[in-house]
Parts: structure tokens; C-alpha cells; sequence
């Protein structure tokens, strides 16, 4: 059968060589002492890239999603997004949970962001009958909206108005460098829409561990205590930030070459090319379990969304002979 060919998501990558090299040679401190050399370069240049005053790392997506929103919100106050963003999907209740904040969402076109609509639905903190809004996460690019890229207008138009209405705006960037090479809009750009975002380097960067949460000076000094709350406080981390330094030299300007490959799969399995805008193709309306299994049997690896649909993410570890691979045994079993 040879080696799989594994498609379920851009976060099974392995390091690569280089990557393992620059870990094991990292100039390391204790981070909870702010005294790691490599972790604040990260911090430095992230924060940079983005436009923002600071950073901080964090050990995962989740964690920098929940501590750049609860910096913008407070307990009892609320946060609106679409019904489909993975800060309510897929981080098991954690804003009520652990901070005591209320979520509402909105059903969007697939993911796709409309300010309109979001704004229309903030409600005033000044009104002591109504849970009063006081952000809104918008996710880019969109994972259950299959790698979508939300329109830049969209963005200015939400970040525009959320000065007018009084409520702040967080960025789920778990995807953002996908979002930045399909898109070619700036980082900084994206980061000037934003007084929060979370940006993720363990998934289309291929490392294996760190997301970066980004924002004012001010915040992410409280944000430093929400993370040693949250067990986040870790010691000699610059072997892992070390990994996302490399990630942004080597592994970012080759996020193209995913997206290629996405759009090459999507053209084999008769999707529309054009509807892939990143590393995701999404197979609606085929018999998912019976799929993925008769797949899995000849060593192709795909993501269940749900029982009609399937997702196939390309990645670091998926190389043109792989794809076509994958595209060989995935058309044979949807023709059936």
C-alpha cells in the first residue's frame, strides 16, 4: 500500500530536518520569567508582522482564541459570530465555561463574513435589560467554510463600524497566512482590522507545537496572567518557538504551492477549481463513513465533517506525487 497519504488536516505535519535542527540548536530561558531569548524574538517579529504593539505565546489556537477574547469582554457580556467559526464549534463551550462570557451567532453564507449583518445584531452596553455585545470573532481564513478568505471589504467595513458601535473585534487567524498568500493582502493589514487575533503556526506552517496572540502592550500584559491561570505558563519554550521562527522563513512563502495542490485535487475529483481558495476541498453529498473508509483501506487519510460531507486538506507533508495519489483512489470511490 506504501506510506498514507493523510488528507484529514494541515495539523499531522511532522517537523522537517531544518526545522528539527534550528529546535535542537535554540537559545533557550525561562519564559514565565520573560527570559527566553527565542520566545521573545517570535513575540517581536509576530507582533511586527501584524502591526500590533505585542505578542505572546501561547501552546494552542484554543488558548489564544479564549484569552484575546476574554480581553475584550468581559463575564456577562457577550461575543457574536458566525454560527460555523470554530470559537464555537470546536472549543467545547470554553468562553462560558471558564470565563463566564455569552456567545451568539448568526447563520452566514458559508462562512463568509457580512459586517452588515453582524453589526446589525449588537446589542448597546448601556441598556441593562440586554446582554450587552462586546466583540466580534470573525475567523479567516474559515475552517468550516473550506479554507474561505474573507473579502477584505467585508473586513474594513466590520472594523469601520465596530468603532461606530463600541464593541471590539477578535481575529480567529488560526489560518491567516493561507488567507495572506491566496489573497496577497498584507498581514498587516489583516492585523490593522483586529485588536486581538490568535495566529497559528502548527497547522499550515507545519510545526508542531505554538500559536501567537497579538494585540496593544497594555493587553497582552493581562493577557499574561490569563495564561499562567490557564497553565499556559511554560518554561524553556524557545524549542518551540524556535520551530515558528523557522516556519516563517522557510515554510511560509510555500503555502502557494499547498493551495496548487488543493486546486489540482478539487480538478481530479470534478470540483470547480475556482472554489478552492486555500488548502481545503470539501466533497459535499457523498456517502461519508463508506467514503473515508474504502478510502483509509487504500491508504488515504480524510476528515468526516459530517455524514454527507468530507474534507480534504493539503499540506507540508503532501507532495504533487501524494495528490495524485489521493486523487486516483478518491475518484474511483466517488464514482462508484
Amino acid at each position: 500500500m506504501g506510506e498514507w497519504v493523510d488528507l484529514r488536516s494541515d495539523t499531522v505535519t511532522k517537523p522537517t530536518p531544518g526545522m528539527r535542527r534550528a529546535m535542537a540548536e535554540a537559545e533557550v530561558g525561562d519564559d514565565v520569567y520573560e527570559e527566553d531569548p527565542t520566545v521573545r524574538a517570535l513575540e517581536e517579529r509576530t507582533a511586527e508582522l501584524f502591526g500590533h504593539e505585542a505578542a505572546m505565546f501561547v501552546p494552542s489556537g484554543t488558548m489564544g482564541n479564549q484569552i484575546g477574547m476574554r480581553l475584550v469582554c468581559e463575564p456577562g457580556q457577550e461575543v457574536l459570530c458566525d454560527a460555523d467559526a470554530h470559537v464555537v464549534t470546536y472549543e467545547m463551550g470554553a468562553a462560558a465555561a471558564i470565563f463566564g462570557i455569552s456567545t451568539r451567532t448568526v447563520v452566514s453564507d458559508g462562512g463568509r463574513l457580512d459586517a452588515a449583518q453582524l453589526i446589525d445584531q449588537v446589542r448597546p452596553k448601556d441598556n441593562w435589560h440586554l446582554t450587552a455585545t462586546a466583540a466580534i470573532a470573525v475567523e479567516n481564513s474559515h475552517n468550516r467554510g473550506g479554507g474561505l478568505v474573507q473579502p477584505l471589504d467585508q473586513l474594513q467595513e466590520l472594523w469601520d463600524r465596530s468603532r461606530q458601535a463600541d464593541v471590539a473585534v477578535h481575529l480567529d487567524g488560526a489560518r491567516i497566512w493561507n488567507a495572506h498568500v491566496a489573497s496577497g493582502v498584507p498581514l498587516s493589514t489583516y492585523g490593522s482590522l483586529a485588536d486581538t487575533a490568535s495566529v497559528c503556526f502548527s497547522k499550515g506552517l507545519g510545526t508542531p507545537v505554538g500559536s501567537v496572540l497579538v494585540a496593544s502592550a497594555e493587553r497582552i500584559a493581562t493577557a499574561r496572567l490569563w495564561r499562567k491561570r490557564l497553565g499556559g505558563g511554560m518554561r524553556q519554550v524557545g524549542v518551540l518557538a524556535a520551530a515558528c521562527l523557522y516556519a516563517l522563513d522557510h515554510h511560509l512563502p510555500r503555502l502557494g504551492e499547498d493551495h496548487e495542490h488543493a486546486q489540482l485535487l478539487a480538478k481530479r475529483l470534478g470540483i470547480d477549481p475556482s472554489t478552492v481558495p486555500t488548502n481545503m476541498v470539501v466533497l459535499d453529498d457523498v456517502e461519508a463513513p463508506l467514503v473515508a473508509e474504502a478510502a483509509k483501506a487504500q491508504g488515504v487519510l480524510v476528515s468526516q465533517v459530517s455524514a454527507r460531507k468530507i474534507r480534504l486538506v493539503t499540506h507540508l507533508d503532501v507532495d504533487r506525487a501524494a495528490v495524485d495519489r489521493a486523487a486516483d483512489v478518491l475518484s474511483e470511490l466517488l464514482t462508484r
